[in-house]
């Protein structure tokens, strides 16, 4: 039987990296909590808000919103989206997504308390639904290198019409 220490694998890695071989993490794993971005390499750790309560309450009344997490807005159906910053403290990059994943617009850094709607669509967009909205810190979609166009893998979207499947 071979049993390997955490030094015997780190040695094994040192050796495989010296001879020129490039270590790839695993990516995590499709689950409930985590939006993954395969083309960004980013995962985002996320609650979910599936319901009309926990839309209408959202990220209200947090005074701080960690790095790589956020809240994941799930509609019934795809629909035309709006939000606002009513009672939300700290800015906001919103991310919508159309019913495949690929994010459509991004509204970044939201200003807290603001009233006024934020369209879920770019003006002329000729596919305003949207299925799923995700919150992340303001500045953050930048950060992690989100962009328009990329699609997002997460179990709750329709595995046969996913851009990025889960695997």
């Amino acid at each position: 039987m071979i049993r390997c220490t955490g030094m015997a694998l780190l040695a094994l890695a040192l050796t495989y990296a010296g001879a020129g071989f490039a270590l790839t993490p695993l990516p995590p794993s499709c689950q409930e909590g985590v939006a993954l971005f395969p083309a960004a390499h980013r995962a985002i750790h996320i609650e979910i808000a599936d319901d009309q309560a926990e839309r209408a309450e959202g990220l209200m009344n947090r005074t701080e919103l960690a790095a790589d997490s956020g809240m994941l807005f799930i509609f019934d159906e795809p629909r035309e989206a709006a939000f606002w910053m009513k009672n939300t403290l700290i800015p906001l990059d919103m991310l919508f997504m159309d019913a495949k994943g690929v994010i459509r617009h991004i509204h970044a850094s939201a200003v807290p308390l603001d009233l006024t709607p934020v369209p879920g669509a770019a003006p002329g967009d000729p596919s305003p639904e949207r299925l799923m909205v995700l919150e992340i810190a303001g500045g953050e979609a930048a950060r992690l290198g989100l962009q328009i166009g990329m699609a997002m893998s997460h179990p709750r979207l329709d595995q046969t019409q996913a851009a990025a499947p889960c695997q």
